[in-house]
Formats: structure tokens, sequence, C-alpha cells
């Protein structure tokens, strides 16, 4: 008798699989951002025997890459189609869009440093309704008015105060359970020599990183003003890698970005890959200059000074880390050497200076990884593993010279 499918075998089951009678838990990724932020999460479940994972790419408009970087870490995906036919013990995203269709349980998982932005839907806002940010909004956490999430999960009790007022709908089933980019870059900080060594940084040399989110409003969207006083008043001895956010790589394509940023292959500008782990490079930095991204953000937990270029105000939460370090860390002033203003930045640094800001990114520094894995295991009805989960450090990263800009056929020298 011939036997065939045409569904992948975690969806058909059966007697396809060597390993049966486990917990379904469906990991949908929508972006590659949200892909390293899940990573925390199902990275806490995959060597249990009890659980099989299954990963879907749900659409989205910043999905491009989404499939090739799960496809780099070992892992085939299952149509988003075929995710929403089917039955599963667990769901976790790190986005919205689609999941009130799926069939189980959902658990949300915040990403980035607090929630920063504002929501830009406001046209779907009631007259006179608070403008909240994404993760905390009703727009994203209701679906015609019932609470899609099972659980949320959220990095600090100042999220819950804010979620009172925006949605208390879904109190019940909030969670605090900190930050896994604040205990990574936490646990890697005693390392930041042999990353600058792994990247190359010579003696004497000192590591610029410009850090960008997405948005006309970033760093990127105002690189024809930035980008001269990095290329042109910097002088010798300066290592510079730009740290771009995935959805600008999704959004305008990669080998564009490359193109833009043409000017600057003659001074070995690093530009780091959407897919590559960000965390080593904050930490061996000696400044980061950046906008009102996470990352910039998640900067004050490290040794390098912080400046910011201008900014929009009026987008950001006055409750995120952001606001926070809009308050205290000196800006970019357009037209005068940008060496002038990193080393008064440097002198002028005060201890304690960002204790605020990195106070305001976890209300559980350190236990994450804990909290997080007694909350998917409630989830699924199982017991907790009889050890602790590893809190690993950042890897060593690559040379800077990896990611120097390539040349480009057509591309003006």
């Amino acid at each position: 008798m011939s036997v065939s499918t045409t569904k992948p075998a975690l969806i058909e089951q059966g007697h396809w699989l060597t390993v049966r009678d486990c917990k379904r838990v469906l990991v949908v990724v929508h972006t590659v951002t949200f892909a390293q932020r899940l990573e925390e999460v199902f990275g806490l479940l995959e060597s249990d025997l009890r659980v099989q994972l299954v990963f879907t790419a749900a659409p989205h408009a910043f999905g491009s890459g989404v499939t090739r970087y799960l496809h780099e870490l070992g892992i085939t995906t299952v149509p988003w189609e075929e995710a929403l036919r089917t039955e599963f013990d667990l769901v976790l995203a790190a986005g919205s869009r689609g999941v009130h269709e799926l069939r189980a349980p959902v658990l949300r998982v915040s990403h980035g440093a607090g929630h920063i932005k504002l929501l830009t839907d406001v046209g779907s806002l009631a007259p006179g309704e608070h403008r909240s940010p994404g993760m905390l909004s009703r727009q994203h956490l209701l679906h015609e008015g019932r609470l899609v999430p099972a659980a949320i999960a959220y990095a600090h009790e100042r999220d819950v105060a804010e979620l009172a007022r925006s949605c208390p709908e879904a109190l019940p089933v909030a969670h605090v359970v900190g930050d896994p980019c604040v205990d990574r870059i936490t646990a890697g900080l005693p390392r930041r020599e042999d990353y600058r060594r792994a990247l190359g940084i010579g003696s004497g040399e000192r590591l610029v990183v410009v850090t960008s989110t997405w948005g006309p409003a970033s760093t990127f969207g105002r690189l024809d003003a930035l980008l001269p006083q990095l290329l042109g008043r910097l002088p010798d001895g300066y290592r510079i890698a730009l740290l771009v956010h995935p959805n600008v790589f999704a959004g305008h394509g990669t080998r564009q970005v490359r193109g833009w940023l043409a000017g600057c292959r003659d001074r070995g500008v690093a530009l780091v890959p959407p897919e590559a782990d960000w965390q080593a490079l904050l930490i061996a930095a000696d400044w980061i200059v950046g906008d009102h991204g996470s990352l910039t953000v998640y900067g004050a937990l490290t040794e390098a000074t912080l400046l910011l270029t201008p900014g929009p105000r009026r987008e950001v939460s006055e409750y995120s880390p952001t606001a926070l370090l809009t308050a205290v860390a000196p800006v970019i002033v357009p037209g005068y050497p940008l060496a002038g203003q990193l080393e008064y930045a440097a002198q002028s640094r005060r201890r304690g200076q960002y204790d605020e800001v990195t106070a305001s990114l976890s209300s559980a520094p350190g236990e994450f990884h804990r909290r997080m894995r007694a909350v998917v295991y409630r989830l699924l009805g199982l017991g907790e593993p009889a050890l602790p989960p590893l809190v690993s450090p950042p890897p060593p990263p690559p040379s800077l010279r990896q990611w120097r800009i390539p040349e480009g056929r057509g591309a003006a020298r």
C-alpha cells in the first residue's frame, strides 16, 4: 500500500515522527528582531524530550529574512496556513499580527528595551483614549473585544502599572519576568577585553558603535547628516561599527542599505549584519552614538559613553527607559568635529549617570530565564526540569574586517 502526504511531518504527526506524545509549542516569528527575542524563550524548551517545537514565519511587512535566519539556526518552518489549521498546546509570539487566529493559548513576549514607541495607528483610538505603547495597548492585546494572550511577559513592574491604565482587561495574565538582554549583557561585562580582541580592536584603538532603530527619525533615516561627521572628522585610531535595526534591511533590502553606505568603504566602517549578535559590540564599545532605539538604551549597561542623535520626543513614551536616557545623555551637535564631542562626553560622564536608566530596564535583573521558564511550563501543565536554566554571556564576535561593506558593481568610487 502506498502512503502519501503533502503536509510536513510536524503537522501530520502520526507514524512520521520518531519522538511522540510531546506537548507541541508553536513559535510564531514575524521578524528577525522578534526571532532574536523569542530565541531566549524557546531555548528554555528545546532540550526537553516532553516538548516538540514547531516554527512558522507569520506574514509581516518586515518579514524578509526570517526564514533564512531560522534556517541558519537549523530550524525548518511549517507554512503559516498549515499552522492556522493545526492545534497546539502553546503559542510563543513577540508580535500580535494574526495570532488571534491560532488554535492554542498564546504567550506574548515583550521585545526591546521597555516600551518605547507610542501606538502609531491613532485612528483606531476612541476620542480621549490614552495613547500607549503598542504592547501595552488594547489594539495589540484585544481582538474584537476579546483578550488574545493567555499570558503576557513584561520586563518591569512599571509596565504592569501602565497596563492597568491602558488595558486593565489584561492585568490577570500579565507576568513580570525581567529582560534577557539585561541579563546577558551583565554576564558578558567581565569579557569586554576578550570581545575587543575578537573584533580586532588594537592597543590604542577606540571603538565607536553607531546604533539605529528604524523609521524616518532614526539615525539611519538621518544618515546624510551624521555620516560626514563619522567619516570626515574622526582621526586615525577610531574604529566604527554600524548597528542598524533589522527592519531597515527588511524594508529596503540588504543590497540597497549597503549601497547607501558606499562612502564608508574607504574608512573601513563595519556594517553589522541584521542576524548578528549585537550585545558583544555594545560591551566592547568606547562610545555608543545612537537614537531613541533599544540598543542605545541597552548601552547604558556597559562602560561605553553614550551620545544621542536628536530624536522624536512626541513619539516616545514618557515612561520608557529612552525618555529617562534623553534627560541625562549628551546630544550630538551637527557641524562640529565629532572627535571633540566624543572626548568631551567621556570626560564629563558622571559616576552613576545612567543608574536610573538601567534600573528601568528590568524589575528582575538576573532572573529572566528562571521566571520565564516557570510561566511557560505552568501554561504547558508540565513540571520544570530539576536544573536551573543556563544564562550564557554573549559569544565572541567575528572580526570587524568580516563586516566591512563589500564592493558592488556600479558603485561610486
